[in-house]
C-alpha cells in the first residue's frame, strides 16, 4: 500500500484506559506483519478524565461527556485519522451526534457486533453491559434492527455485572467469576445463542479467564472491522460461530 494511500485509525480512548490499551495490543497481535511498516498507522487519544458515561446516562451526574469526546475526535482527525474507533460500548449512546459532527467515518461497535452475531446464526443475544448501555438500549435497538431477539440479566445479576466492571476490572483486579458466571447462566437459561461482552472491561475477562464461544467479544469485533477498514486482513481473529449447544 502506498504511503499516501494508507488509512489512519483514530482511537477515541481512555473510556477506560485498560480497554483502549487492550484494543491497541489486539490490533498489533492480529496484523499479519513481518516488519514495523506492515502495521497500520494509528493515533490514540486517551483522555481518562472524560466524565463517566454510565453516570451521565443514568442521571447520577450532570457532567456530559459529549463535548470532550467531540473535541478529542476532531483532534484525532486533525492529526490524520481517516476512520475512528471508540473502544467503549456505553459511549455509543453519543454515537449519532458524534458521527454527524466529524468528517470521517466512525465505526459503530454495537451494531457491528450484533451484525456479526446475526451472521453466525444468532436468534437471541444476551447482553452483558453497563447499566448505562442497557438504559440507552444500544444493543436492544441494534438487535431489533437486525431482526433478532435479546435478553438482559435480572436486576440482581446485573448488579453483579456492574460490580465486576467497576469494583474489579476498572480497579485492576481479576473478575469475581461467581458473579460473572451467574449472569451468563441466566442468559443461557433464557435461551440465548450467544452473550455479547458489551462492555470493553468485560473483554478483559475473556482475555484473563479464557471464556468459551458462547461469548462474543465486542472489542474483538471492533478490532477486526478496524483492521479491515484500514485495508488489512486480520489473522487469528475469526467472526463468531456457533459451536456450543444451549
Amino acid at each position: 500500500m502506498e504511503q499516501n494511500k494508507r488509512q489512519v485509525l483514530g482511537i477515541l480512548g481512555g473510556l477506560g484506559p485498560a480497554a483502549s490499551c487492550y484494543l491497541y495490543q489486539m490490533l498489533i497481535d492480529h496484523t499479519p506483519a513481518r516488519k514495523d511498516q506492515d502495521h497500520i498507522d494509528l493515533v490514540l487519544s486517551s483522555r481518562a478524565s472524560t466524565p463517566d458515561r454510565t453516570a451521565f446516562i443514568t442521571g447520577q451526574s450532570d457532567e456530559d461527556p459529549f463535548d470532550i469526546m467531540e473535541q478529542d475526535g476532531r483532534s484525532l482527525v486533525r492529526y490524520g485519522a481517516t476512520v475512528l474507533a471508540i473502544p467503549c460500548n456505553t459511549a455509543h449512546y453519543f454515537y449519532d451526534r458524534l458521527a454527524a459532527a466529524l468528517p470521517v467515518p466512525v465505526l459503530n461497535m454495537p451494531r457491528l457486533t450484533v451484525a456479526d452475531a446475526r451472521a453466525a446464526g444468532c436468534r437471541k443475544l444476551g447482553i452483558l453491559a453497563t447499566d448505562g448501555t442497557l438504559l440507552a438500549e444500544t444493543y436492544q435497538i441494534a438487535c431489533r434492527d437486525a431482526g433478532i431477539g435479546w435478553a438482559a440479566p435480572s436486576p440482581e445479576r446485573q448488579e453483579g455485572v456492574m460490580s465486576v466492571i467497576y469494583d474489579q476490572i476498572k480497579q485492576g483486579r481479576r473478575a469475581d467469576m461467581a458473579l460473572f458466571d451467574a449472569a451468563a447462566q441466566e442468559l443461557r437459561d433464557q435461551g440465548c445463542d450467544f452473550a455479547v461482552l458489551g462492555c470493553t472491561e468485560l473483554s478483559l475477562v475473556r482475555r484473563d479467564e479464557h471464556l468459551g464461544p458462547f461469548f462474543i467479544d465486542s472489542t474483538e469485533v471492533l478490532c477486526r472491522h478496524a483492521l479491515l477498514a484500514c485495508g488489512v486482513t486480520p489473522v487469528g481473529l475469526d467472526p463468531p460461530h456457533k459451536t456450543e449447544p444451549l
